[in-house]
């Protein structure tokens, strides 16, 4: 792959990523890429090399370099950016998929009709893509830092390290070249991985809580749409419901005695009691 077309897939990750996932794109090829080609290649280099130790024993110097280095820091790195910057691809990936949908559809229906209102957009199933590449890269960061803590020792190199395997016949010292220098490297490398991890973190916690913003919006407007038009029905001069319900409430509605027609039906009817009694015959006078 030459310099150009590399150019061209992170202006196309570029073009479709948030502020916060320019911001990684942007530590990813300057602080790490152009890091490790410009300086930290030529500060490892032949490695093997400068691995000194002070025996002359055959396969003793390379039997001790490959039990304190497995895999080179190097070439730990090389793979850790490879593997880090492709599940941004399934973002472009995923978007020139939609453009082909597109082309296809116009030729089908027409060059008006449209598919999708912006093919870059991130709705529906590029969201998911873009949010799977997010935790993607969150984890090959953090399992690549997992490995070079677990091999070297919370990324300490010292400078003089003790062996004992065979073929050497006794304890021998082997010396490591350009330790100071390679030991800031690592921290600096480190570091950066653990930038690219928390602007990932953020990201994430971004695109959810925008989507959450979003859906809670929509269900808001959604439920003062269904009151403003509930209203404009019971506003309706046409709608005769509400007048013959509110007659029906006033019928089958059962009497109360504080309405004045009622208070004087009851007037009316204490005043016919005492005159029944007053006409009655008084019966203790007779017996």
């Amino acid at each position: 792959m030459d310099w150009k077309t590399f150019q061209a897939l992170l202006s196309g990750v570029n073009k479709y990523s948030t502020a916060f996932g320019r911001i990684w794109l942007s530590v990813v090829f300057v602080f790490r890429v152009m890091v490790y080609v410009v300086a930290a290649e030529r500060v490892w280099g032949d490695e093997q090399k400068d691995f000194d130790c002070n025996t002359k024993q055959p396969g003793c110097a390379n039997t001790c370099y490959d039990f304190f280095f497995p895999i080179s820091h190097i070439r730990l790195w090389a793979l850790q950016l490879i593997f880090v910057t492709c599940p941004s691809f399934m973002v472009v990936m995923h978007v020139a998929y939609r453009d082909e949908r597109e082309r296809k559809y116009r030729v089908k229906h027409g060059d008006s009709a449209k598919l999708y209102n912006n093919t870059g957009k991130k709705h529906g199933g590029l969201w998911w893509t873009y949010l799977l590449s997010l935790f993607v890269k969150t984890g090959i960061e953090v399992a690549f830092l997992y490995i070079l803590h677990h091999i070297y020792d919370s990324f300490y190199l010292p400078r003089l390290v003790k062996c004992e395997v065979w073929p050497c016949p006794n304890q021998v010292d082997c010396y490591i070249g350009h330790p100071t220098e390679k030991k800031v490297f690592t921290y600096f490398m480190v570091g950066a991985s653990a930038l690219c991890i928390v602007l990932n973190v953020c990201e994430i916690i971004y695109l959810i809580s925008k989507r959450l913003v979003r859906i809670a919006n929509k269900m808001k407007r959604r439920h003062r749409n269904i009151t403003v038009h509930h209203d404009d029905y019971k506003d309706d001069p046409s709608n005769k419901c509400n007048l013959q319900m509110s007659r029906l409430d006033v019928k089958e509605r059962p009497p109360s005695f504080k309405t004045p027609y009622k208070s004087g039906y009851r007037l009316s009817t204490l005043k016919l009691k005492e005159e029944m009694r007053a006409s009655a015959p008084n019966l203790s006078s007779v017996l």
